[in-house]
């Protein structure tokens, strides 16, 4: 029985092309070295003794440079290739990162955190694009979740690395690992992986469930966003907000904290590919799942309002961990299916700049509240948005039901 089960398990990794798992590793090496995103608001506020006001304002500059590189990227990515952006976003990005452990000043930093995340965000709506370019129609989700599985194998090994790192050589030592491996990572990609031109790769036996004049007019889409924008603002209070939570509520090292990270990540390793097959075999529908697990992440929130046991961190984390494999696989797929061909890249980069807001309205918000009001008032705070987002999913599910009676009606 145990047998067949391994059995099963290895068969959800059958049927990618060569590329993509060169991509999955390149990602893997890439993800495991940055290690400075877990670890930057401690960083930022027991090593340069910034106010928790100076904090927020930082991570505020990294998101808005986010959503300036997704932007970039996506838009690049339909004009010249995705492979050209990916080469350019990961070496430079990988090559400013060893100036930034240098710039100590709070200004210095708000510049160039801004920078370096216009260039490095330039990469995922890339990234996206790829998928499209190196994976079959019908393996696109599995083949998005294969390098979600990447990324959360290499955040598993990442963050317990990084603790090691710190207690041993000091915060300098992530700023070099993290530049070198996106170097590695992306000299690999382009002595492996040969550029495919735009004109082979678009799809016209499986154009997008529904093509619109512009992505500004898809009124679904743009509320489905709010949904993922939620998900994501709740889910980067793991980077920003909670592992200040650790040290103050828990007085846990950088060690621990980076091994609650790596359950996360072992979590996903093991569990989301089976989970998101599943869903896949039984077709359910996307939206409705990216619902269920924005509702979960939000009552996950309400659990760290339970603030006298260790305990609580690690419930929290497994039932975190169980709404994020529902809520961002299936939100990248739809995104993805919504595009008409040959604008992938420009809906890619809307989907991933709702992240980068998520991004900076996460850790401004988060450390408000806290400053403000406490721990305990962001807990609630963030699980009370994740019931909306909830109900946004359930409004978005209605629009495109619809949608597609409309269009049925049309077509006869």
């Amino acid at each position: 029985m145990l047998k067949k089960a391994f059995s099963n398990y290895i068969n959800n990794f059958k049927g990618f092309s060569r590329e993509i798992w060169i991509l999955t590793f390149v990602t893997f090496i890439n993800r495991a070295g940055t290690m400075v995103l877990p670890f930057l608001s401690k960083y930022l506020k027991e090593d340069l003794g910034f106010s928790y006001s100076q904090v927020g304002w930082i991570m505020v500059s990294f998101g808005c440079g986010s959503m300036l590189g997704s932007w970039l990227g996506g838009k690049l990515s339909d004009k010249i290739g995705f492979y050209k952006v990916m080469i350019f976003s990961l070496l430079t990005s990988g090559l400013m990162f060893f100036g930034l452990q240098h710039i100590t000043t709070y200004e210095g930093l708000l510049v160039a955190i801004f920078l370096i995340m216009t260039i490095a965000d330039m990469f995922r709506p890339a990234m996206f694009v790829s998928l499209a370019a190196y994976a079959k129609p019908e393996n696109r989700t599995r083949a998005l979740t294969l390098v979600r599985l990447a990324v959360n194998l290499g955040f598993a090994a990442g963050p317990a690395l990084g603790g090691l790192i710190i207690m041993n050589i000091g915060y300098k030592g992530l700023f070099w690992v993290d530049g070198l491996t996106c170097i590695i990572a992306i000299l690999i990609f382009w002595y492996k992986v040969k550029e495919k031109q735009k004109s082979s790769y678009l799809d016209k036996k499986h154009p997008g469930e529904v093509l619109t004049a512009s992505v500004f007019k898809d009124i679904p889409f743009w509320i489905f966003l709010i949904t993922c924008l939620i998900n994501g603002i709740i889910f980067f209070q793991l980077f920003t907000t909670l592992p200040l939570y650790h040290r103050e509520q828990f007085n846990l090292t950088e060690l621990r904290t980076g091994l609650l990270l790596t359950f996360n990540g072992i979590l996903i390793f093991l569990m989301e590919m089976p989970i998101v097959s599943y869903i896949e075999r039984k077709k359910f529908n996307k939206v409705k799942i990216v619902g269920i697990g924005t509702f979960i992440m939000g009552l996950c929130m309400y659990l760290l309002l339970l603030n006298q046991w260790e305990i609580v961190l690690w419930i929290m984390m497994f039932f975190m961990t169980f709404g994020e494999m529902l809520a961002f696989p299936f939100s990248n797929s739809f995104a993805m299916s919504r595009a008409p061909k040959g604008h992938e890249g420009r809906y890619m980069a809307i989907f991933t700049m709702s992240y980068s807001l998520a991004h900076i309205l996460s850790a401004k918000t988060g450390m408000t509240n806290i400053e403000l009001y406490g721990y305990q008032y962001n807990w609630f705070f963030m699980g009370s948005l994740g019931l909306l987002g909830a109900f946004l999913g359930y409004i978005t599910l209605r629009l495109l039901k619809k949608e597609k009676q409309k269009a049925l009606k049309l077509h006869k």
